[in-house]
């Protein structure tokens, strides 16, 4: 009996020792539980500071984007008065129309100038091949000439903002020639 006793009194002194073990051993739980949240929270915050900061450098990049869009009409309305003012019969026989005229290319250049400074540059179509993310093209024309998908004209002028498509180039494609095959009327047989 006396070791029975000896069991009961060991499992009496044991059982504080067991629960101490599990409340440390919860606690740990806890803290492990504690710190992975924490981490979590701190690999958001870093990744939603790179968000801004990329919102904020693409606002600073791009922020004009409408602006300059809208200031193509300018350039665009330019370009059509000096055309049209230049092909207007009765201006033709103005002694300044050559001063009126050089004065449209000046404030063209200006504003070219205040595009380039602003990463607004000009698409090249000459004789390049029609690439849909750059070029829109309004009609085909028949040209041998030049190998089919090939820009032959530019209706309106495009333009990039930096490495974005600001407005497509408005073009005419070349296309090869249809042949047409002349087929010779079949003789009716008599009957």
């Amino acid at each position: 009996m006396g070791n029975l006793n000896d069991e009961d009194n060991k499992d009496k002194n044991d059982a504080p020792l067991k629960k101490k073990e599990e409340k440390e051993q919860g606690l740990e739980a806890k803290l492990k539980d504690t710190e992975e949240k924490l981490l979590r929270s701190l690999a958001e915050l870093e990744n939603q500071r790179k968000r801004f900061e990329k919102d904020i450098k693409e606002a600073i990049e791009f922020g004009g984007f409408n602006f300059a869009k809208e200031n193509l009409v300018i350039l665009d309305n330019l370009q059509r008065a000096y055309i049209s003012i230049k092909n207007d019969p009765v201006l033709k026989t103005n002694k300044d129309l050559e001063k009126f005229l050089d004065n449209i290319k000046i404030i063209e250049k200006d504003l070219i100038s205040i595009f380039k400074k602003n990463k607004i540059e000009k698409i090249d179509t000459k004789s390049k091949k029609f690439d849909p993310n750059f070029h829109q093209a309004m009609t085909e024309i028949e040209d041998d000439n030049f190998e089919p998908g090939t820009i032959v004209q530019e209706m309106l002028a495009g333009y990039m903002f930096g490495n974005r498509l600001l407005r497509p180039s408005l073009v005419a494609v070349s296309k090869k020639k249809a042949q047409n095959e002349v087929k010779k009327p079949e003789k009716e047989e008599k009957k």
